[in-house]
């Protein structure tokens, strides 16, 4: 199938044209027929395959059919929430790039910067909203952003709006819409709350799940690297010194670790730049810009910062700390199998982070192969494991790791707070 199969007018054709795009990934040619027949739509795909695309072709075309050229009045009619800015600006670029030959107007809001630019395009008047869920609410708590006239809501990796605590935020929002609107609702993993969410916002929705957990995993050629925490630095420094690996986003546990990874590698005379919720965002898009052009070799970040980067011919991702979800592990070697595209996967294992390795081939039904012949191989023995359930140590693991969970849970409400202020 190709795009001028899908009823897509002549426009928003010759802006795909331009881009060079020609078929349609599988969620854009499943959701845009869906979307062009005004249904609502729940989506189950990860970052990479192209679901931008399909809600936003629609979306542009639903509003451009009914523009009202002669009006000079706009108001919002097409709502975007997305957890981060990076998505966020990713997004709005993508509707500027698709819109180009309409008379369709969109603009971008987020935390961490002055509201003053944000809130004077806000009142010369847009067609379409993307938002982060924090400024969102600020700015419509201050009057400058009114959603009694939004006909099409997008909610975008619910997911992660959910694991950075922004569900009470989503709820605000959505009381705030009127209730005859077109609602589209995108996750890359459907747990039961997603789910429960998914209700209290679409109607009778159809259904499109591209590319499950397994499929990425398949596609990206996967290395796994035995060694120890204080070695690791060494390891990623020995790697990144071949020629093998042209561009790499390295993933770092913790903001903290980030920074002191582009530190080391910058002393070994290698171009790198972190990427994390500490950063301004002027910062963010600085490296990331950088990376997209070449001039930066290597991208450090985090997870939730790394949700909004798209960027394609990344040869390698390299996991300097195992995630301790399983899932995240996929949503991160997927950054170097974009779309179609193949790609490699390096991660490092720590004795400490072989029962994450454990969860992870569980979920991705195989082993990843291991790399034994290199510099720093660390053979340790695994963890012991607990005592028996009967005996005096086992209770005192078992109260101590109640205690843990329970610094767990206010470490990461604290973080959630966090990452609400920030967006």
């Amino acid at each position: 199938m190709k795009f001028r199969d899908l009823q897509i007018i002549e426009p928003i054709q010759k802006a795909l044209k331009e881009q060079g795009y020609d078929k349609p990934t599988p969620i854009q040619e499943q959701s845009i027929p869906i979307l062009l027949a005004g249904k609502d739509l729940l989506g189950c795909a990860q970052t990479g395959t192209g679901k931008t695309a399909a809600f936003a072709i629609p979306i542009l075309q639903h509003l451009s059919d009914s523009h009202e050229p002669d009006n000079p009045r706009r108001s919002i009619r097409s709502l975007v929430i997305t957890p981060t800015r990076e998505l966020a600006i990713q997004i709005a670029d993508s509707f500027t790039t698709y819109g180009q030959y309409t008379d369709i107007k969109n603009t971008v809001i987020y935390g961490g910067v002055k509201q003053q630019k944000q809130v004077k395009r806000l009142k010369a008047g847009v067609d379409i909203l993307v938002a982060t869920p924090g400024r969102l609410l600020d700015l419509m708590n201050q009057g400058f952003v009114s959603l009694k006239d939004v006909e099409y809501f997008v909610l975008d990796e619910a997911d992660q709006m959910l694991d950075m605590g922004f569900i009470h935020d989503i709820k605000k929002v959505i009381a705030r819409l009127p209730k005859k609107r077109q609602s589209l609702f995108f996750s890359a993993t459907m747990p039961a709350a997603i789910v429960n969410l998914s209700k209290s916002i679409l109607g009778n929705p159809e259904r499109v799940t591209i590319t499950p957990e397994k499929a990425t995993a398949e596609k990206v050629e996967q290395h796994l690297f035995y060694v120890s925490n204080g070695n690791k630095i060494k390891l990623l420094i020995n790697l990144l010194q071949t020629d093998l690996i042209t561009s790499s986003i390295v993933f770092s546990r913790t903001k903290h670790g980030a920074n002191k990874i582009v530190k080391q590698l910058l002393n070994a005379e290698i171009s790198a730049e972190a990427i994390h919720g500490n950063k301004s965002q002027p910062a963010r898009q600085r490296a990331l810009e950088n990376f997209k052009d070449g001039t930066t070799r290597i991208l450090v970040a985090t997870d939730i910062a790394a949700r909004g980067i798209d960027v394609d011919d990344v040869s390698h991702v390299i996991n300097y700390h195992l995630p301790n979800i399983p899932e995240t592990y996929v949503h991160r070697i997927g950054r170097t199998g974009r779309a179609n595209a193949s790609g490699i996967a390096l991660s490092f294992c720590a004795v400490d982070e072989r029962p994450f390795l454990r969860d992870i081939e569980k979920l991705i039904n195989q082993k990843i192969e291991v790399i034994s012949e290199h510099p720093y191989p660390d053979d340790s023995e695994e963890p012991a494991k607990p005592a028996s359930k009967g005996s005096n140590r086992s209770r005192s693991k078992s109260n101590g790791s109640r205690n843990s969970r329970r610094k767990n849970t206010s470490s990461r409400n604290n973080r959630n707070s966090r990452s609400r202020n920030r967006n």
